[in-house]
């Protein structure tokens, strides 16, 4: 009888935990690989997020980074804050497969 229980408890607990990973929802911006997260107001950082992921193509990703970029470090000078640096590189994953 245990042995029946075990791999059907395993079972339903990779389906929990694939169900939560899922739940979760595709890429957001936060404070932790956002650059410039502190220098945007939440409506900015709403659409910062619907751009990056509506990218289709790696130019139109790295032309929008650049420009987002730029303003961020103009907002940090601004305020006489330093600008923490990216972390992840939002464009990346439209790079083409070598």
């Amino acid at each position: 009888m245990n042995r029946r229980i075990l791999p059907l408890a395993l079972a339903a607990l990779a389906i929990t935990l694939a169900g939560s990973a899922l739940a979760r929802g595709p890429w957001r911006a936060s404070e932790q690989n956002t650059r410039g997260w502190y220098f945007m107001t939440p409506e900015e950082r709403i659409e910062h997020q619907a751009r990056i992921r509506s990218f289709k193509t790696l130019d139109e990703c790295r032309a929008y980074q650049v420009e987002h970029h730029q303003l961020m470090e103009a907002r940090a000078r601004e305020q006489g804050r330093p600008l923490p640096g990216g972390r992840r590189d939002i464009c990346e994953h439209l790079r083409s497969p070598r």
